[in-house]
């Protein structure tokens, strides 16, 4: 997922992400990596890319219908203006027959 923070809500921020792991956490569900970008002039550029790992779409699927997850609906509104995810799964990157 790209994440667009808000920079005055830093804070907030880290606060949310820390409890969301934590719910992540109850579901098998991991923050397997975390990649910050630095600040640019476009403004859609986003601030932060997540890859988070679920054993599979019905798990993520309960995590988000989480009752604490979605008690820090406002906490995670102050923090974060924009969330763009896209979901995905595991491809073997080398198999047979990829490599000549």
């Amino acid at each position: 997922m790209l994440l667009s923070i808000d920079p005055e809500h830093k804070g907030e921020f880290e606060r949310f992400e820390e409890l969301a792991v934590g719910i992540m956490s109850r579901y098998g569900g991991r923050l397997e990596r975390r990649i910050s970008f630095p600040p640019g002039e476009d403004p859609s550029r986003p601030d932060e890319l997540h890859l988070v790992v679920f054993p599979d779409r019905e798990t993520f699927a309960r995590y988000r219908r989480d009752p604490d997850l979605q008690a820090l609906a406002d906490l995670r509104a102050a923090a974060i203006r924009r969330t763009v995810v896209w979901e995905g799964g595991d491809e073997p990157v080398f198999g047979e027959g990829v490599c000549d």
